[in-house]
Formats: structure tokens, sequence, C-alpha cells
């Protein structure tokens, strides 16, 4: 059985005194210790402890939103003459983008803190994540979230989220593995919490996150974000995010013709979107003066793209998007609002504000779709192009091309509406808008983020240092092969003195004939059993891939993941071909990525 992941306890130094805390922290250390729970179990507890924390952080950090929408906004307007009102809120937004980008700076925060910063600290940093630049991070973003900044409220919360799975993992001295899935498990958490949504939270967090869907991190972040959710919904309500009434589609099939278009107006836009958001600090940086202008330049520009909007881009830091963008109004002003978002959103983002980019990227994906709605109603006959239909499921297009994240852009979107009747237009959009993002531009929000700053993360690792690592100095050339002519009884004494799942099977030559699973040893003696079976190890070989030893760990591991392979065998050229050398395995794999990590951090 596997063992539970017990902290392992550690002999303190001796203390002349002992506060009440310590002491009931490290009795609650030993009764842990004491418990036989399996590892799953154990995980999934802990997932659980962590949704309920981080549910109630999600309450908290909107009631902070709140009280900066009150401050910055509401009181000041009120104070304010009627007269030339709407000229107040590129001010207000400009203060609160100074005050933001004051606190980051008196606070010494480092750039991040964000869902990329997450992803690093996940591949990078054995799950570690700092205190206080989160702390600050959060009252950063309230402020530019309450005084009308275009962001999301998602990216502050995942990371708030992630930091206390961090924080409870490492307390508890659990291996770093196990530290990873708590992140993730906040991250799932606080998604779900901030959009009730916890189908889109868990795959969220296995999506971006850890970028794995193992089955031992699959359970608990799953448990992790429907606690989320459920804490956030005696406070902020059981309500659909959009209460859209979508009609009927009486033409299914023929409407599945025309939602392809949209999926690559929804990946060509993305791309825009993603370069300038990308862009924007830079442009900040030849803002000429001292840096505090930086802050104030972007707020007053968003905060005039905002009050230019009517109030349509207005916020107050909730997911709110304006009935009139599902389809209400003339398809040249919805596209011209989403254009108006992508800019507000770059300039908020790249010139100091702090905050996600997954609830603006929903907006403009409902102004775009939208907007391509209204004008395809107008074109095409039939009553084939639903706007309504076509914002709703544009979100879900915008989302995966930009955030490069497909299921949890079907799942969020699918969630927020609770219409199962478009789930395949939402999975078409999805899918159509996310190969035609990665046709023409490399990198997503987020992970173009890390791209700027020299990082390559992907799977949960870092891609640089998988490029640099070669299976030579990953696999084990002591694995032994077996002869193609050898007995099952061999067979299952072979099985038993190795270490690994598999057996390879080699001809007199060192040749690679195929690999003899556990399992399928098993099955061969059972079916001699049954009916007097005659088999031997070439009979039930099965061809495998091969990797040469100069290949990278990337490499082998894109093997692995496109086989569904747990070991590669290992070949070496010589004058009669190539030979078996050995085996490569994903733990093998995966340990000489640590060591290399260690190395270059």
């Amino acid at each position: 059985m596997t063992q539970p992941p017990r902290p392992t306890r550690q002999t303190p130094e001796p203390r002349p005194a002992r506060t009440p805390l310590p002491r009931l922290w490290d009795k609650a250390l030993r009764w842990l210790e004491r418990r036989d729970w399996d590892e799953s179990a154990t995980l999934m507890v802990f997932g659980a402890l962590v949704g309920v924390v981080t549910g109630l952080g999600v309450v908290a950090f909107y009631g902070l939103i709140d009280l900066s929408h009150l401050v910055l906004i509401r009181w000041p307007r009120q104070q304010l003459p009627v007269v030339g009102r709407a000229l107040y809120q590129p001010l207000l937004t400009a203060f609160g983008l100074w005050a933001a980008w004051f606190v980051i700076r008196r606070t010494r925060t480092p750039d991040g803190q964000n869902v990329p910063d997450v992803q690093l600290a996940v591949a990078k940093r054995d799950g570690v994540i700092q205190t206080n630049p989160v702390l600050a991070r959060a009252l950063a973003a309230a402020m530019t979230l309450g005084s009308g900044g275009s962001a999301g409220a998602e990216g502050p919360v995942a990371v708030h989220g992630s930091w206390l799975g961090s924080l409870l993992g490492r307390r508890l001295r659990f291996q770093t593995r196990h530290v990873k899935i708590l992140v993730g498990c906040g991250a799932a958490a606080g998604i779900a919490g901030a959009f009730n949504a916890p189908f889109a939270g868990a795959f969220f967090a296995l999506e971006e996150v850890l970028g794995t869907f193992s089955a031992g991190a699959f359970s608990p972040v799953v448990v992790a974000s429907v606690v989320g959710a459920l804490t956030v919904r005696p406070f902020l309500g059981d309500n659909l995010v959009f209460n859209v009434v979508l009609p009927n589609d009486p033409h299914p099939f023929a409407s599945a013709l025309v939602y392809p278009l949209l999926g690559i107006a929804c990946g060509l836009v993305a791309v825009g979107y993603t370069r300038l958001v990308l862009a924007a600090p830079a442009a900040s940086r030849r803002v000429p003066g001292p840096d505090w202008v930086k802050p104030v330049v972007g707020g007053l520009l968003a905060g005039a793209i905002v009050a230019a909007s009517g109030g349509l881009l207005a916020g107050n830091g909730h997911l709110a998007i304006p009935g009139e963008i599902f389809g209400g109004l003339a398809w040249y002003l919805l596209l011209a609002i989403a254009a108006a978002k992508i800019a507000a959103t770059a300039l908020t983002l790249g010139f100091g504000g702090s905050g996600g980019v997954f609830t603006p990227t929903l907006f403009i994906g409902a102004a775009l779709g939208g907007g391509l709605g209204v004008l395809g109603a107008q074109v095409v006959p039939g009553g084939l192009v639903n706007p309504q239909a076509w914002a709703l499921v544009g979100m879900a297009g915008m989302v995966a091309a930009a955030t490069r994240a497909p299921l949890t852009a079907i799942f969020m979107v699918y969630e927020m509406t609770d219409d199962y009747r478009y789930v395949v237009p939402l999975m078409l959009v999805t899918a159509i808008a996310h190969v035609t993002s990665r046709r023409f531009a490399k990198h997503g929000l987020y992970d173009g983020w890390l791209a700027a700053r020299g990082e390559q993360i992907a799977h949960g690792v870092d891609r640089s240092v998988m490029d640099s690592v070669h299976v030579h100095e990953a696999y084990d050339r002591k694995a032994r092969g077996v002869p193609p002519g050898m007995d099952l009884d061999g067979l299952a004494v072979a099985a038993g003195r190795t270490k690994h799942g598999v057996i390879p099977v080699l001809d007199p030559d060192g040749r690679l004939v195929g690999l003899v699973g556990h399992h399928a040893i098993r099955d061969a003696l059972l079916a001699r059993l049954e009916h007097s079976t005659v088999l031997i190890a070439e009979d039930i070989a099965e061809p495998a891939e091969t990797i040469h030893t100069h290949a990278s760990l990337r490499e082998a591991l894109s093997v692995m993941n496109a086989r569904g392979q747990d070991a590669l065998a290992v070949v070496e050229n010589s004058p009669r071909g190539e030979r078996f050398s050995g085996l490569l395995t994903r733990d093998g794999l995966l340990q000489a990525y640590e060591r290399a990590l260690k190395r270059a951090v």
C-alpha cells in the first residue's frame, strides 16, 4: 500500500519557553502522524481544508474590492458636482492605479504574484509561494479593480488560494510533490469560488497550474474546488453568472457549419490581444518622467476609455457583463467595445495596475461573439446565427485562445450558463480558436509572460531545463532483457526481480523485440491455467517506442505523454543497428529533472 504523505517530524532545538499555539500545533502534528491514512485520502482531507479557507478568502477579497470601490469611486462621485461628473472617471481610475503602484513600490514586491508566477513556483520552486508579495498584490489588485481598472479578480484569488495550499503543505512538512498538489487545490478553490464554477476551477488547476491530470492530483483538486464553491455560495449567492435565455437551435447541424468562423475569429483576435497585453509594460517604460507618472498615464487613458463607453466597460471588480453585450447593440458598436476592452486591459495591467486577465478575456469574447453574431444574423439567411449564443460561445473561444486552457474554457462557460444545449458549439469553437491561436502565436497570456522573463513552463515543468538534460543522464543502464523464447515461468521470475513495470525482450544481437508488462504476464498465466496455452516472451511482447540516449528529457516526456507510457526503451546506435541500452521510466526522468533544477537555481 502506498504510504500516506505523513509529515516527517524533526526534533526541534530546546527552547526556554513555548507558547500555547506552537504546543497545539505540535499536538496536531503528532496526531496526524499516528493516523494510518491512505495518501489520496490525506490529500483530499487537506484539499477540502484548503478549499474552505480559500473560499473564505474569496469572500474577504470581494469585500476588499467593494470597500475600494466605495472609497475610490462611489464616495468621491457623491462629493463631486453633477456637471461634468463623467470627466472625473479618468482621474479616479488614475488615482486607483497610482495607489496600486504605490503599494507595490513601498512593499518592494517583485514582478509577478499572478497565475504565471504560481506556475513557476510549481515548476521550479518546489511549490513555495512567499507570503508578503501575495498580500501586497491582493491589496493592489483590490485598488485597481475598485477604481474601475480593466482587470480580473480571478488571478488574485487563485494566487491567494495557491499560497494557502503552499503554506499548509510546508507547515505540515509534506513531500514536495504533495505541496504542489495543495498549491493546485488552492488555485482550483479560488477560481471555483470566484466564478461559482467548481468543474472549471478543477480543470484550471490541473490544466494551467499543475500541468497534469494524474490520478494523484485529480481527486484532491476536485474536492478542493467543490468545497471552495460551496463555501462562497452562502455569502455571494448561488445564482448563475449569466441569466441569458437562449432559444432552441432549429438547425443544429447547419449551425455547426457556421460556428467555425467564430472559432477562427476568436483565435485571431486573441493573438492581437495577447501581443498587446504583453507589449504594454515595454510601452510604459517609454513614458517620460518619473516612475509614478506611468500608472497615472495608464489610469487616465483606461478611465477615458471606460467613460467613453457610456458605462458599458465600467465595473466594480465583480464579473458583470451588461445584457447589451449579448447581441443587444449594432454589430460595429460591439466590435468597437471589444477593441476598447482590449486597450483598457493592456493599459491597466501594463502601466502599474494589478489583477487577472480571465475576466476581461470573457468580456472581450462576449462582445466579439455578440458583434459577429449580429452581423451574421443579417448576412446568413435561415436563422442559423443567434447573436446571444455566439456571445456566450465566443467567451469560451477567447479564453481558450488567449490562455491556452481549452478545457477550462468549456467548463467555465457551461457552468456559468447551465445550458447543455450549446455544449457542442462550445467544444467546436474552443478547439478551433485554440488551434488558430497556436498557429499564429507561440505564446498565450500566461506562458508569454513567463517567456518574456526567460522562463519556459509547460506541463508543470521548466522546458528550458528539460531541453538541457538528456536521456543518458536519466535512464537505468542496469535494466536487463530476456530472450524471445523465455517461457512464462521465467518471465514471472524476471518480473519479480525488476523494479520496473515492464521487461524488455531482446533478440540475440541485443535488438529490442518489444516490452512485456506485468499485466500481460498475469493474463498469460491465467490463460495457461484455463486453456493450457503455451506462450513465450515473444508471443506477448508488444512493440514499443524507443528513445536515443542523446534525446532531451522533453522529447522523452512528449513521447511518454503521447503514448500514455511510463517507460521507454533506450537504444544506442551500433554497427548492427540500434541496440537496447536500458529503460527510461517516468520516475527516473523526473528525478533527473529535479537534480538539474537544483543545479540551475
